[in-house]
């Protein structure tokens, strides 16, 4: 979906602030933000047969299992501490995993405010015949940390699109959880 005109001057003011005065080529983080493109983690899993359905393919319970297991990995690692779900997006099962395929998992923090996290999960599946990579889920993660995480900056045309695509995510959230910190833990 492009960008709507209040979304392009979000990112215009992103771009402005990063610039260095003297010199458009390079741009500065404020304190306490990250890089978009440092976020990054990655996974590889072999479907093996254990994981099908009745159809012969494998269960999107496991694909959706994986795609939670790096997201959740995604925000611990990026906000230094264990994270809790908040939000699941829809997921739409684009193209289905057969059995022996090589499924790459690839996770990014793609919106980040005050200790909320919003993580964006490509599954893609590999073609063994032609090493096309096709993708078949696009999952998207809210996280919330116990302590205010970093901002992060997107640096690219791409990666503004999905610092957008995850606003929007993260916008179109109910309501916003609050963390207590003062419940009981029975025995």
């Amino acid at each position: 979906m492009a960008p709507s005109a209040e979304e392009r001057t979000t990112i215009h003011e992103i771009m402005v602030q990063l610039q260095v005065a003297k010199a458009f080529r390079s741009r500065v983080l404020p304190p306490n933000a990250v890089w978009m493109e440092n976020s990054k983690l990655k996974s590889l899993e072999v479907c093996h047969p254990q994981e099908r359905n009745i159809f012969n393919r494998i269960f999107g319970g496991f694909l959706m299992r994986k795609a939670y297991e790096l997201g959740w990995a995604t925000a611990c690692n990026f906000g230094g501490s264990r994270p809790f779900i908040v939000a699941v997006d829809d997921i739409m099962f684009q193209k289905p995993v057969d059995v022996g395929s090589l499924l790459f998992l690839s996770s990014q923090v793609c919106f980040t405010q005050d200790n909320y996290i919003q993580v964006r999960v490509h599954s893609e599946v590999a073609s063994l015949e032609s090493k096309e990579h096709m993708t078949t889920n696009v999952f998207h993660f809210t996280f919330m940390s116990e302590e205010k995480v970093p901002l992060v900056f997107p640096r690219t045309y791409g990666e503004s699109m999905l610092y957008l695509d995850g606003k929007r995510h993260f916008n179109s959230m109910s309501t916003p959880v609050n963390l207590r910190k003062d419940y009981l833990v029975e025995p």
